[in-house]
């Protein structure tokens, strides 16, 4: 068995899909369930050579199902070949039952002795293996699992988490009270959705992947719930531009912003529309500001917009509009997002803009939001925290109320369309925690838009293309 793929498939599925290919594998295909634990104890182990080739003394903690069974598979491996190996299950060997109770019982026989969970046990350890809990946990950790949880994270010691960190919903993303902190995951058949948005990413570490050798026949017959895609599946939505083309033949984004103090975003994202490629980018902004964008920037058109009646001309020139960075929540700022949503452009919109929705929903279908999570909250009209505890049911939500497209950024950026089709996007790092990330993003969104992409794919190609613009 190899050791885990680190070109992870596309394919994303909840939990319950997981189970479902599971089963068409052990009976259409006729792979046995302790095959296939065997096969998921191996692809570990094989990873676990691979990662820490000088690991000598292994801890291997083990829950009572087949997380559990994979586990206690993995420890007769690394027996066999040699590593000291100490085995600590949670549940008594005797209680256990199926598959996991095989594998439990195939330990025994090769002569390695489970011993009870204390506070000492690794304290002699150089690595740990989670194999505590599996995908079906829906409940907050509690009792002597979260005992074991935080002393596997206060010891500092790498740890490779199988199928999933054990206190990780592998649905929503969300940690139930307290999750292990995995140096690796090595996750099978199935590539779990909540392992790359919401807590995930900080807990996973390194994710691997191993299919287990199932016939790739069998994905056909359970739909995944969403879709990883990246700059690489995405970028061949740009087109190679003609000879002859001119500024014109690449639209026009006027961007709408800067109050009073916040120039710089309306900045930002106007001159990140330009460096996307949109053929022209004008800035409607308030007059103290417009001098200085100007001179900053010479390639954007910047206009002083005060009164309401300032704003048509620039509207009738437009492609698309992007507003929000540096709006602000002043009188001025409602007066033109009220003519930024009447004049029935491309909109995409960001900051005070959604934070003005809030207080005054409208629902279209041409329009790109891209909410960070406080914005998705005010949008919903509940806590951050509720947001963050199931991005996917959130970005359904706002796609559901607000219409078009939305864009819920964080760690695994969601983006959910027109079509009901949700997508996330993994890549990106913690050097974007930066103040005006996200007006470069709505810039980029706005110039692909201007350019004549369908919202959907600017939205999608947008993230990407942000995401690994950071991540280089």
């Amino acid at each position: 068995m190899n050791a885990g793929n680190r070109t992870l498939p596309q394919l994303l599925y909840r939990a319950a899909d997981v189970r479902a290919l599971d089963r068409i594998a052990i009976e259409d295909c006729g792979i046995g369930g302790a095959a296939l634990m065997e096969r998921a104890g191996a692809a570990a182990f094989a990873l676990l050579q691979q990662q820490w080739p000088q690991a000598r003394r292994i801890a291997v903690l083990c829950g009572g199902g087949n997380n559990g069974g994979d586990g206690y598979v993995l420890a007769r491996l690394a027996h066999a070949a040699g590593l000291d190996v100490s085995v600590h299950p949670l549940t008594p060997v005797a209680a256990l039952r199926g598959d996991a109770r095989v594998a439990a019982d195939k330990l025994l026989a090769a002569g390695v002795q489970p011993q009870a969970w204390h506070g000492d046990v690794l304290k002699q350890a150089g690595l740990v293996v989670d194999a505590l809990l599996g995908t079906g946990l829906d409940r907050e950790v509690q009792g002597e699992l979260r005992t074991v949880i935080e002393a596997v994270n206060a010891a500092g010691l790498p740890v490779l988490a199988l199928d999933i960190p054990s206190g990780l919903h592998a649905d929503t993303g969300q940690e139930l009270g307290l999750a292990v902190a995995a140096t690796a995951t090595i996750t099978f058949i199935g590539l779990k959705q909540g392992l790359f948005t919401g807590a995930g990413p900080s807990l996973t570490g390194t994710v691997f992947y191993s299919d287990l050798d199932v016939p790739h026949e069998i994905f056909a017959r359970v739909p995944p719930s969403s879709l990883r895609v990246t700059y690489a599946t995405e970028k061949q939505a740009l087109k190679r531009r003609n000879r002859t083309a001119h500024k014109g033949s690449f639209g026009h984004v006027l961007v709408i912003g800067g109050e009073a103090g916040y120039a710089g975003a309306a900045r930002l994202a106007a001159e990140a529309a330009a460096r996307t490629g949109a053929g022209l980018v004008s800035v409607a902004t308030r007059a103290p500001q417009a001098a200085a964008i100007c001179m900053a920037r010479p390639e954007l058109m910047v206009h002083a917009v005060e009164q309401v009646e300032h704003l048509s001309p620039l509207l009738d020139r437009a492609t698309c509009i992007a507003i929000g960075p540096g709006l602000g929540q002043t009188e001025w700022s409602a007066q033109m997002l009220a003519l930024a949503v009447e004049a029935r452009l491309p909109l995409i919109a960001d900051a005070d803009a959604l934070n003005l929705l809030a207080a005054d929903p409208v629902k279209r279908t041409d329009w790109i939001l891209t909410p960070h999570p406080g914005e998705a909250a005010r949008l919903l009209g509940c806590a951050t925290a509720e947001v963050q505890s199931d991005r996917f049911a959130a970005v359904h939500q706002l796609q559901e109320r607000y219409g078009g497209i939305v864009v819920l950024k964080g760690s695994g950026s969601l983006i959910r369309d027109d079509r009901q089709e949700t997508v996330l996007c993994d890549a990106g790092n913690p050097g974007m925690a930066s103040g005006g990330m996200g007006d470069v993003l709505t810039g980029i969104i706005a110039g692909l838009v201007a350019q004549g992409l369908m919202l959907s794919v600017a939205a999608r190609l947008g993230v990407c293309l942000h995401a690994a613009a950071a991540d280089a």
